[in-house]
């Protein structure tokens, strides 16, 4: 018996370092229209020990990074920006002194000057910012003590000063805030203050000095859309209403932005009865009766008249659907309500003068622990299908993706196309966006975000139909082949944000398995162009 146990004990231990080549084989062909990964960095970084928040400036072909590292024998987080060109070769790092009361909350950039805002957990409604501009080299810090804030959920720049989105310390209303990060003066925007669930969305502009808001208004049974147009200082320069007459509700919509002097269009999301999920999309061009002083009716597109709406579904089930619908039509019952929601993109403007929408589909995924313990009060209406007490508590799991909606416009608000982007394994703890968008110098547009280790990827070309499962490994060493020797076991926090021209920059933490060496841990950074 013992011999027996020997002999199988030798044939495991010749055995394992083949099952360690396996793991290391060479990668597949990559896809025809693959795109390239000319440059990676890798910091020496551990997720559990550091923190780093990108933004890709456009502006100047450069990439800025927000970094903290956990101080040794410490809680305190050094922080510090770092700046990295177009090779992703690093050109510069300064230092950023953020006291310990402060957290990191949002990223953003106008031109070639980067902001982070953190919020204070000691004091309520504290607001620190931090500036960077690389072109001089510099940085700057500003403190603003707001009192009523208590989150900020959206945050952008214009001419030097922040407009952030805040939820206030009631939590039942959101308001603006301007911060002027040169003086360290703040002024809340009485001109945006609405009761949640209010949606709001904007769009800024330096060169028109304009920020323009589009919040939506309910009474639980229909709702429609309030626009609001301020100047750079906060100022309110107009206000109009934009509602259908019709059953219909506008639920939220998008403006093109301000420096588009030549068309002001408005497209967003609209329901039936229901204010809270999507029926369709609704476009219109508040310029059209600028002569007349008639405003064009709203153009309604429910979604079964997309061509690729429901591509995400089997073919079976689409007939089915569509079958269904004509049923319904042929005996004039009402037309069947949806029940989507919709996460809206900023307008991308197109060479031709059209606009794009992008509007990812999600919901909201739970998770449930089956211990079958009494969930109580606090777990209202949640309990087994006989209504019992005891059961599956039900757990908040983040946003889950299934499809993106691509569509095109004309200059006057036209519908000239659509198309769907199939997504898997797209879920996030918030709600933002984590499909990129980008346009190709040959009028496709690529449409991608990163699952894992894995960028998948779409080519969209009009209404055309295009594969939705096309993906490539990211790219650990310096060319394709490196593949074969190195090896991304874990991947964390993975994002992909647009850069400039057809390039994105694809970040993360990830664990590399290294063949013949030692494994590290990084953070990296890989430019991917198309």
């Amino acid at each position: 018996m013992k011999l027996c146990y020997l002999l199988l004990l030798s044939l495991a231990t010749l055995a394992a370092p083949a099952a360690v080549r396996a793991q290391f084989k060479l990668p597949l062909p990559l896809p025809a229209n693959a795109p390239r990964q000319p440059a990676r960095t890798e910091l020496p970084l551990e997720r559990h020990e550091s923190e780093v928040h990108v933004q890709p400036l456009a502006a100047d072909s450069t990439v800025v990074l927000l970094l903290g590292r956990d101080r040794p024998l410490s809680n305190k987080t050094k922080f510090a920006f770092q700046q990295y060109d177009r090779d992703l070769h690093l050109r510069q790092e300064l230092p950023l002194e953020i006291a310990e009361e402060f957290d990191f909350a949002r990223l953003c950039a106008e031109g070639t000057t980067v902001y982070a805002l953190f919020t204070s957990h000691n004091t309520p409604g504290r607001l620190l910012v931090a500036a960077f501009d690389g072109r001089v080299s510099q940085t700057r810090t500003q403190t603003f003590d707001t009192k009523l804030s208590r989150e900020v959920v959206e945050l952008k720049a214009l001419d030097g000063r922040l407009f952030a989105t805040v939820l206030l310390n009631d939590q039942q209303h959101v308001t603006a805030l301007l911060l002027d990060v040169a003086t360290g003066q703040m002024q809340y925007l009485p001109s945006v203050y609405e009761p949640l669930p209010t949606q709001l969305t904007f769009v800024a502009d330096a060169a028109s000095q304009r920020a323009e808001y589009v919040l939506s208004q309910t009474n639980g049974r229909k709702s429609r859309l309030l626009l609001k147009q301020l100047t750079e200082k906060g100022q309110l320069v107009s206000s109009e209403f934009v509602q259908a007459e019709s059953e219909r509700s506008l639920i939220t919509a998008q403006l093109t932005p301000p420096q588009d002097t030549t068309a002001r269009l408005l497209m967003g999301t609209y329901s039936l009865r229901d204010p809270t999920y999507a029926q369709g999309l609704f476009a219109t061009d508040l310029r059209g009766g600028a002569n007349t002083g008639a405003r064009p009716p709203l153009r309604f597109y429910d979604f079964l008249h997309l061509k690729h709406f429901f591509d995400y579904l089997k073919p079976s089930r689409q007939a089915r659907l569509r079958l269904r619908t004509e049923r319904r039509l042929a005996r004039s019952v009402p037309p069947l309500r949806w029940h989507y929601r919709l996460l809206l993109h900023e307008l991308l403007p197109q060479p031709n003068g059209g606009y794009v929408l992008v509007a990812e589909v999600y919901y909201p995924h739970y998770r449930y622990n089956s211990y079958g313990s009494y969930t109580g009060p606090l777990y209202s209406g949640i309990g087994n299908q006989y209504g019992s007490p005891y059961g599956s508590a039900r757990i908040f799991d983040g946003y889950e993706t299934t499809h993106a909606l691509v569509c095109g416009f004309d200059r006057a608000g036209n519908l000239i196309w659509d198309n769907t982007f199939v997504v898997e394994n797209l879920r996030r703890s918030e709600l933002e966006e984590a499909v990129r968008l980008q346009t190709l110098p040959d009028g496709r547009l690529v449409l991608a975000y990163l699952d894992e280790e894995k960028l998948r990827y779409k080519l969209v070309r009009g209404a055309e139909s295009s594969p939705n499962d096309q993906q490539v490994p990211i790219q650990i060493g310096a060319g394709p082949a490196d593949n074969g020797t190195e090896r991304a076991t874990e991947t964390s926090q993975a994002d992909l944000l647009p850069w400039f021209g057809s390039r994105f920059v694809a970040t993360g933490y990830q664990h590399v398995r290294v063949e013949h060496g030692k494994d590290r841990d990084v953070f990296f950074l890989n430019s991917v162009v198309f």
